[in-house]
């Protein structure tokens, strides 16, 4: 089952050698089983910037605490980063002590390919572009919102959009929007009035928002994608 299963599986020995590498494993790598069996997964396998926590996650494994969903990146034969998505279990002999550490992974590497491209599109939009968290903190504040507010992104981030940025006219009016937006509600064209950074004046923004949810559809952010009409306004 483990040879022939849909997903990369390795396993290591309590020195942190690899004694299992499936099918899937050496396809996605590149690295067949016969090469990889016997060499030191952390060592000979794992780039640099992954080897002290992965060997964290080995070393709880092999005290019996298991860790779910760790994130790394490792280099194929080829040289093609590789982002996978891992549960690492501990593995017991048949009188329950611990041998080893079983890793069953995801390869996601076309899905952070994706999302780092949404984040690319987002930042460079002709258009501001703000994302709001699920608990109301800014989570995006693209460049085009940046130069509209005078605000750069490491004095948002964090914090929280209606309290900190919304105009006090109407911040109940949109805090029941994002509300409604986050129990699935359509809301278009709503408007937006905050402050400018130098407080010389307001910025007026149309927003159009939607929700953006994760692989598995659990929310993770609105998105409000705005036009500036402050000076069809004035």
């Amino acid at each position: 089952l483990i040879e022939t299963a849909n997903a990369p599986i390795f396993g290591v020995n309590m020195a942190g050698n690899i004694d299992i590498w499936n099918a899937c494993a050496a396809a996605i790598t590149g690295f067949s089983s016969e090469w990889t069996i016997g060499r030191h997964l952390v060592d000979d396998i794992m780039i640099d910037e992954f080897r002290e926590s992965i060997q964290k996650v080995l070393g709880r494994a092999m005290g019996g605490e298991n860790t779910s969903s760790f994130a790394f990146s490792l280099v194929s034969k080829v040289g093609r980063r590789l982002e996978i998505l891992m549960n690492a279990t501990s593995r017991r002999n048949f009188n329950g002590d611990i041998v080893g550490v079983v890793c069953i992974g995801q390869d996601i590497t076309s899905r952070v390919a994706q999302e780092q491209e949404y984040i690319r599109l987002i930042e460079t939009a002709n258009a501001p572009i703000l994302g709001v968290d699920t608990g109301g903190n800014i989570s995006i504040w693209n460049q085009c919102i940046r130069d509209l507010t005078g605000y750069q992104e490491n004095e948002v981030l964090g914090r929280n959009f209606v309290d900190d940025f919304v105009h006090p006219s109407v911040k109940q009016s949109i805090e029941a929007i994002l509300g409604q937006i986050r129990q699935g509600a359509d809301r278009t064209n709503f408007d937006l009035v905050f402050n400018h950074k130098d407080d010389a004046h307001e910025v007026l923004v149309v927003f159009n928002a939607s929700c953006h949810n994760d692989h598995e559809g659990h929310l993770i952010a609105l998105v409000l994608i705005g036009q500036d009409t402050t000076d069809t306004r004035a």
